[in-house]
């Protein structure tokens, strides 16, 4: 019997149709885990600048500081500006309109 014909048969007889049906009727169990997150490898260059907190509070909520600090130097705020585009439309990051431009212009002058 070819392997067409083998599906075919398990098919027919509903054999497969009964599995997924007693798979989508078991419960999954799971359980709680718990783990240590690794300690910061790095901070934000800390500024007077509005950015610096916003940064601090609407960035490192999604991602760590070094998603940040390794970027490439200097590229200015336009940059700076489709990369929280890109958090926001791409990743939904919730980066009120507001926060957006002074974020980037924190970003742009810092890093």
């Amino acid at each position: 019997m070819t392997a067409v014909r083998r599906v075919l048969a398990v098919l027919a007889t509903g054999a497969l149709a009964a599995g997924v049906t007693a798979a989508i009727a078991t419960p999954a169990v799971a359980r709680p885990v718990t783990y240590t997150l690794p300690a910061d490898s790095s901070t934000l260059n800390k500024t007077a600048e509005p950015g610096y907190q916003r940064a601090e509070l609407q960035c490192v909520t999604c991602h760590s500081r070094d998603y940040i600090t390794t970027q490439p130097r200097g590229k200015g705020k336009a940059f700076w500006t489709a990369e929280i585009t890109k958090m926001v439309n791409v990743y939904a990051a919730p980066i009120p309109e507001p926060d957006r431009a002074v974020i980037a212009d924190y970003l742009a002058a810092s890093y």
